[in-house]
C-alpha cells in the first residue's frame, strides 16, 4: 500500500516540475477573468506575500489590476484576467494565504457580443484581449448585469433583430463617452450568478455615475436590465494600495 501510495505521488509531478502543476485550463476564445474583493482583518495582511502574489501572476500575458474599494463590501479589489484560469486561481490562494479576506467575487470570460460578430480583428481584440488599466484612467466601478425574463419584458423571447437593433442603440449611447470611459465587459452565463460583468474605467469619478445613469434610458437597459451590486474604487499598484488600506502610509 505504501508504495503505491509513493507511485501516485510520484506520478502527481509533472513536466512544470515539483510540486505537481496542472496544466493550464483556458477558453478556446477569449481569456479568464477573475474579480477579487477582499477585507483586511484587524491583525492586518502579510504585504510583502501579497504583493509578490500580484507579481508571480504577472507574466505570459497575465495582468492584475489593483485598487483600493470605497464603501464596506471590501478593502481591496484585484482584477485579474488571462489565458490559464489556474493562474488565477493560484493567485487567489496566495492572497487568501498572506491573510486577506474574500468577501465577493466574480469569475467570467472576455468575449465578443453575438451583435458584432463581424468586427474586424482590430475592434475584436481589444474586447478578448485587453491591456489594463488604462493609462490615466485611475477610478473603477465593477457589477453583474442580466436581462430580464419577465412575462411582458423577456430578452430571450424577443427577436433577434430586435434585439440586435437595441444593443445598437446602446452601443451608440456608450460611444458618446469615448475618451472619458473604457468599458470592459465580460461573459458569465454559465460561470456566475449574472450573465455579464461590466467593469468601468474612467479618469473622472463623475464620468462613472453619467454614462451608467445615460445608458439607463436605452430601451435594452430601461426594459431588460438587471444589475447587481456595484463597487467603486481607485485604481493604484498593489503596494500603494495595501498600504493605503492598511493604514501604513
Amino acid at each position: 500500500m505504501a508504495a503505491t501510495v509513493g507511485a501516485a505521488a510520484a506520478a502527481a509531478t509533472t513536466r512544470l516540475g515539483s510540486p505537481a502543476v496542472p496544466e493550464p485550463l483556458g477558453p478556446g476564445v477569449g481569456w479568464g477573468v477573475l474579480h477579487l474583493f477582499c477585507h483586511v482583518p484587524a491583525n492586518g495582511v502579510e504585504a510583502e506575500a501579497a504583493i509578490a502574489a500580484v507579481k508571480a501572476c504577472q507574466a505570459d500575458e497575465h495582468q492584475v489590476v489593483t485598487f483600493a474599494v470605497l464603501g464596506h463590501k471590501a478593502d481591496v479589489g484585484f482584477l485579474a484576467l488571462g489565458p490559464d484560469l489556474w493562474r488565477l486561481r493560484r493567485l487567489q490562494g496566495q492572497l487568501q494565504r498572506a491573510g486577506l479576506v474574500v468577501t465577493s467575487s466574480y469569475v467570467s470570460l472576455t468575449e465578443t457580443s453575438e451583435y458584432a460578430k463581424d468586427l474586424p480583428p482590430e475592434m475584436a481584440a481589444p474586447r478578448l484581449h485587453p491591456q489594463l488599466p488604462p493609462e490615466g484612467m485611475r477610478a473603477i466601478c465593477f457589477y453583474g448585469m442580466s436581462k430580464r425574463r419577465n412575462p411582458d419584458a423577456n430578452w430571450y423571447a424577443t427577436p433577434f433583430e430586435d434585439r440586435k437593433r437595441m444593443m445598437y442603440e446602446h452601443g451608440t449611447s456608450g460611444r458618446a463617452f469615448r475618451g472619458r470611459i473604457l468599458q470592459l465587459v465580460t461573459g458569465s452565463t454559465g460561470v456566475d450568478d449574472w450573465e455579464w460583468g461590466v467593469t468601468l474605467f474612467a479618469g473622472d469619478p463623475a464620468d462613472l455615475k453619467e454614462v451608467v445613469y445615460t445608458l439607463r434610458f436605452d430601451e435594452a437597459s430601461a426594459r431588460f436590465g438587471e444589475f447587481g451590486p456595484f463597487y467603486t474604487g481607485m485604481v493604484a499598484r498593489v503596494d500603494e494600495v495595501l498600504a493605503e488600506v492598511m493604514g501604513t502610509t
